[in-house]
């Protein structure tokens, strides 16, 4: 049941725990019967296969899905079979951890050119142009 993220991750058998319930939806008479929906629990806060920056940006994806106690929690309930949403669930998973996997890139500063800041000013110039033509018309009566 071991979850290969890529090449480096991979999230062990202890990490993980699933719950079966009855799910909502289509299905019929099934779903009084049946327990097709899972709940997939990721022990994040504790995994050793992630680095402290890549648990903090995970939490940050997770949102609501992370629990007080530090764990994911991922419930699937889209199809009738209960393997095809195990797999739903681990897939959702994997994908909010690569996402997380992925340092985001540091902003370089940058100065506004000198034709930008003549090009704002001269906008600006003629906006207030704009403006001072507004106000009463004082004629010849």
């Amino acid at each position: 049941m071991a979850i290969r993220i890529d090449d480096k991750v991979t999230i062990a058998d202890w990490e993980l725990s699933e719950s079966f319930t009855r799910s909502s939806g289509p299905g019929g008479q099934n779903v009084n019967k049946v327990s097709t929906a899972v709940e997939l629990r990721f022990e994040a806060a504790r995994s050793p296969a992630l680095t402290p920056a890549q648990k903090a940006r995970l939490k940050r994806i997770a949102g609501r899905k992370w629990t007080s106690d530090g764990a994911i929690v991922i419930r699937a309930e889209d199809t009738r079979s209960q393997a095809r949403n195990r797999e739903i669930a681990e897939e959702r998973l994997a994908e909010m951890i690569r996402k997380a996997l992925v340092a985001p890139k540091r902003r370089i500063a940058t100065r506004p050119t000198m034709g930008s800041k003549r090009r704002r000013l001269a906008a600006k110039k003629q906006r207030g142009e704009v403006k001072a033509m507004r106000g009463k018309v004082t004629g010849e009566e």
